[in-house]
């Protein structure tokens, strides 16, 4: 009977590699894996450690990555030989009549689909990489905006806070006009009132700060931020020029990323091709017969068994799947012209926003700031000698805080284009965002 295994051992020896897949790939250790917390500091935060903090401990970048780590596994899996198989076979389960078949198969592979397979797995490799590279310039782009808000918040705060001290040096005057007789009660009260309008802005002055504070430490994982305040200057503003624009357009994230579909599915359309074509199995074994009937033997005898099996593509010839992919493959074409048309359009609008708010916080730095604030002590130090009434004065006063407050609109307005614009373009290296400072 040991004779019966010889070809059986030979084939399995000559199949073993198919048993040793390498697992390079996996990390078993990962599994369990907590997030760590972010080493947020307790003090100022300036621009470089944010970008720091959000590429280190952001789940989102995270995930990205953790699926470019599982398309390597992918690619490996896709290049994975078929399994033999083993069978074995009884016939007529008395022992004299009694015939025994083993039985060890291998399935070949043809017209080239492993080659196809493996290249698909390695476009949808290229797709995850891509990804991971844009969430990290999405998520760049969003730190730079969310910091810039948080600087501007500081700066809304800091000017209703002088708005309050302003206004209560304007009630604190009428109040002496008042008690000297100069003025009627009156300039009092409407004093009084704008002072309280003014300290409900800066109520919402706090509240929008702690909003933006949350948002941004949110992009590393902290629901209570810990830093103080955004060390930084409100004023630098982005310089984004059209030949940089064009220049990176070619390159923007989401092109990337439907050109690397257009290769995927035409990687996909060659598979169902080559999947045409029918694959063989070659078997080989060893068969024990019971001894003939007048042989003067009693002992049965060992045949080999040697066979080729090959499907008939009569009824399933993979017609529907090659269809469906050559379908796929024209409308991940015509998803990447899209794409780009879409692209293009919303790039000229961030771009025409960024220097619309350059414009607009370069005139009102120039021209209008200097002015508003000219005009407000004239006529603060107008009314406190009493040569104009208390209605200039608060007028010229409103005037200055919404020279101000516009001036910072169209500040984090150009951030907000900027960032929009790192979204759609993706940025270059880790480096902070280029700036200029508003010419005053």
């Amino acid at each position: 009977m040991r004779t019966l295994f010889v070809p059986l051992a030979v084939m399995a020896l000559a199949v073993s590699p198919a048993f040793s897949q390498s697992t390079a790939g996996s990390n078993p250790s990962s599994l369990g894996h907590a997030a760590p917390e972010a080493p947020e500091p307790a003090g100022p935060l300036d621009l470089r450690s944010a970008l720091a903090l959000a590429r280190q401990f952001n789940p989102g970048l995270s995930s990205a990555a953790r699926e470019r780590e599982a398309t390597d596994a992918a690619v490996v899996q896709a290049g994975a030989w078929p399994n033999p198989v083993f069978g074995a076979q009884v016939e007529d389960l008395r022992r004299g009549n009694r015939t025994t078949t083993l039985q060890l198969s291998q399935p070949i592979e043809l017209g080239g689909k492993r080659a196809a397979r493996v290249t698909a797995a390695e476009r949808a490799r290229d797709q995850a990489a891509s990804a991971l590279l844009a969430r990290r310039s999405e998520l760049r782009a969003s730190t730079i905006t969310l910091f810039f808000e948080v600087l501007a918040a500081q700066e809304r705060l800091r000017l209703a806070q002088d708005s309050v001290g302003l206004a209560g040096v304007a009630t604190r005057a009428a109040a002496n006009r008042v008690a000297a007789g100069k003025v009627a009660p009156l300039e009092e009260s409407r004093a009084r009132v704008a002072e309280a309008g003014i300290r409900v802005e800066l109520l919402q002055a706090e509240g929008a700060l702690r909003s933006s504070r949350r948002q941004l430490a949110s992009l590393w994982g902290n629901a209570n931020p810990r830093f103080t305040h955004a060390d930084g200057a409100i004023d630098l503003l982005p310089a984004a020029t059209a030949d940089a624009v064009q220049h990176r357009l070619s390159e923007a994230p989401v092109l990337r990323q439907a050109r690397l579909e257009v290769e995927r599915r035409q990687a996909l359309s060659a598979l169902e091709q080559a999947r045409r074509v029918p694959d063989i199995t070659v078997s080989l074994g060893a068969k024990r017969v019971p001894a003939d009937e007048g042989m003067g033997s009693g002992s049965g005898r060992n045949q080999v068994v040697v066979g080729v099996s090959v499907p008939l593509p009569i009824f399933d010839t993979n017609r529907g799947n090659v269809a469906e992919a050559l379908s796929r493959e024209e409308k991940a074409r015509d998803d990447l012209l899209a794409a780009e048309l879409q692209l293009r359009a919303d790039v000229a609008q961030a771009t025409e926003r960024l220097r619309s708010a350059r414009a607009t916080a370069e005139t009102l730095q120039r021209h209008a700031l200097p002015g508003a604030e000219a005009a407000y002590k004239a006529a603060a130090r107008g009314f406190e000698l009493g040569k104009f009434s208390f209605l200039e004065a608060l007028d010229a006063q409103r005037t200055l805080f919404q020279v101000r407050n516009q001036y910072l609109l169209a500040l984090a307005d150009a951030h907000r284009a900027a960032g929009e614009l790192d979204r759609l373009l993706g940025t270059e290296g880790d480096e902070p965002l280029r700036a200029t400072a508003v010419a005053r």
